[in-house]
């Protein structure tokens, strides 16, 4: 403990104990009111500490890191309306339950609400988004003060990852000296414990099934021949073990991206990549309907899913009792954790009678339709681009992928392949806003490097994410698709029947923004990709590879792709 005067001492301590409990990161931005956290945690060697001179990209870059991790990232700003910047990252945090410490500095109550400058209410500044807001509030220097920070340090830390994981909002209302000017304080006060444990050790036993439930859910699942099993967005490695319980159930396995079963070197064949692209044909999924789904982490984003999951029997295995069930349909939730529980049930299931394949063989064989539909379709045709990249992304890369039209299209389309291919997206609050930052957070938290699949105005409306990337040396291979304006809006009701003008200047809202010109002002490599072939061998350099397409034309080549694979698979389940 460096003690270096009474505004900085709680501050180092409460630092301390943080990296302490496990913090690794820290994101920063610039200011004066923040000064001492800012140079407390630059003194602070256990804590990595990225300076963005952005709130709003630094939340949403402390959110990427977070969520790569699992673990909670301080995230820090000056006081009044850069604290307010926060907003949007901190509320996809709560939605996608990412944990998250937010230190924001304050005026003491003296200069509140008296003219002071940079003086907002930040008392509870987030709402309900929060999951604990503390007044961290001015005591005397000395060891109650030592001891308040410290324990107040541990409990934010624990409050932040555990349980339903979210963010605590710390406000620190802070004096002068803002200065590191030397006080003459007694270090040993200020100390924690000497054989650098935390101040309070937070101990919390994952959810987990009892052996009744485990038996009782065993043999449910056993009585029927006819169920699923879908993977959703979760952080949990669920890939080995509910690839396994597919294959004791005899069950397709439907593997959203972002849940880990999709790609990598687990079991694979009883995995469904397109179940989105299947249930788009009327005749083949009412031939379809399961008995049971059991399902693992949140709900996918396909609509062709959400509707098919709403009328059999649904058991939502949740390990935060988030009620992350969209249809309403399901009849139980199990807290608990998914693979322990997987692996429990594949156990409990061991002397079942082996089911007959032809139930799961009709789902894979329908799935083998798809890539070969696809790989037909004219260029530049945006999932066939997506697709593109199974086969050239090296194994481990980390792919994060941009809410709108990337994220169904990979969701759709997105092969299984054995490549360790870990996907990530920001899909609690399902905005556009701070993907390129959430992007940097992730290569940030990963060997520096990460892939970016976005659109042009997700790109845009994050551009300054760019800049940022240079300033911490971080890199990103963006596959940027350029259609001409939001090309998930020409999908909807409103494209047909709003008046055309308006439509084009207000929803469809074509920036005719040069993406080259832009990246150059960045300093960021561009490219231009048109086909499969182009953007392979692009994809190997960090940089902005742009994908030009029409946006009427991929309207028209998506509805063609599933209206030509629902009369194949129809007239293979009449």
């Amino acid at each position: 403990m460096r003690a270096i005067n009474r505004t900085y001492a709680p501050i180092e301590a409460m630092l301390d104990e943080l990296a302490r409990c496990g913090v690794e990161h820290a994101v920063a931005c610039p200011g004066s009111r923040n000064a001492p956290i800012l140079l407390s945690l630059a003194a602070e060697e256990r804590i990595r500490t990225l300076s963005v001179l952005d709130e709003r990209s630094a939340g949403f870059l402390a959110l990427g890191v977070a969520k790569t991790t699992g673990r909670p990232v301080v995230l820090t700003c000056t006081s009044g309306t850069a604290a307010a910047n926060f907003l949007p990252a901190i509320v996809e945090a709560h939605e996608s339950r990412v944990p998250l410490i937010v230190l924001t500095a304050d005026r003491p109550p003296e200069l509140r609400e008296v003219g002071a400058g940079q003086s907002i209410d930040q008392v509870k500044l987030y709402g309900s988004a929060a999951k604990w807001f503390v007044e961290v509030g001015n005591l005397q220097s000395g060891r109650e003060s030592a001891v308040h920070h410290r324990a107040l340090a541990c409990r934010a830390w624990a409050t932040a990852g555990g349980g339903r994981p979210g963010v605590v909002h710390l406000n620190l209302p802070l004096r002068e000296p803002l200065a590191p000017t030397r006080e003459e304080l007694d270090p040993e006060l200020w100390r924690g414990r000497r054989d650098g444990s935390p101040w309070v050790r937070v101990d919390e036993a994952p959810p987990s099934a009892s052996a009744h439930e485990i038996a009782e859910l065993a043999r449910a699942l056993a009585a029927a021949p006819r169920g699923a099993i879908v993977c959703g967005p979760t952080r949990e490695d669920l890939a080995e073990h509910a690839a396994a319980l597919a294959v004791a159930l005899g069950w397709p396995l439907l593997a959203e991206p972002t849940s880990g079963t999709r790609c990598g070197p687990h079991r694979r064949d009883h995995v469904v990549a397109h179940y989105d692209a299947l249930l788009r044909a009327p005749g083949w999924t009412a031939a379809h309907r399961p008995e049971v789904v059991l399902r693992f982490g949140d709900t996918p984003t396909s609509k062709p899913l959400r509707t098919w999951l709403a009328e059999p029997r649904q058991i939502v295995v949740d390990p935060h009792a988030a009620w992350h069930e969209p249809t309403r349909a399901a009849d139980r939730v199990i807290v608990a954790e998914g693979a322990p529980l997987a692996r429990s049930l594949v156990a409990a299931l061991a002397d079942t009678p082996p089911r007959d394949r032809a139930w799961v063989e009709s789902w894979r064989r329908a799935d083998a339709l798809v890539g070969p539909a696809l790989a037909a379709q004219p260029d530049p045709f945006e999932p066939k681009m997506y697709a593109a990249l199974a086969d050239a992304l090296p194994a481990g890369s980390l792919v994060w992928i941009s809410s709108s039209m990337p994220i169904r299209d990979v969701e759709s389309f997105f092969p299984a392949t054995d490549q360790a291919i870990r996907f990530a997206s920001n899909r609690g609050a399902n905005g556009i806003d701070g993907v390129v930052s959430s992007a940097l957070g992730a290569a940030a938290a990963a060997d520096g490097h990460a892939y970016l699949l976005i659109g042009e105005l997700a790109l845009l409306h994050d551009v300054g994410a760019l800049l940022a990337a240079r300033r911490l040396g971080l890199e990103l291979t963006i596959v940027c698709v350029n259609n001409g304006g939001g090309g998930i809006f020409d999908f909807l009701r409103v494209a047909d029947h709003a008046e055309s003008a308006a439509y084009e200047r207000l929803v469809a809202t074509p920036s005719g923004i040069d993406l080259g010109r832009l990246a150059h002002g960045c300093g960021v490599r561009h490219t231009l990709a048109a086909t499969p072939e182009e953007l392979r061998a692009a994809v190997g350099t960090p940089g902005l590879i742009e994908v030009r397409t029409d946006r009427a034309r991929n309207v028209e080549l998506h509805r063609e792709l599933f209206a030509s694979l629902a009369r194949e698979l129809d007239a293979g389940a009449a």
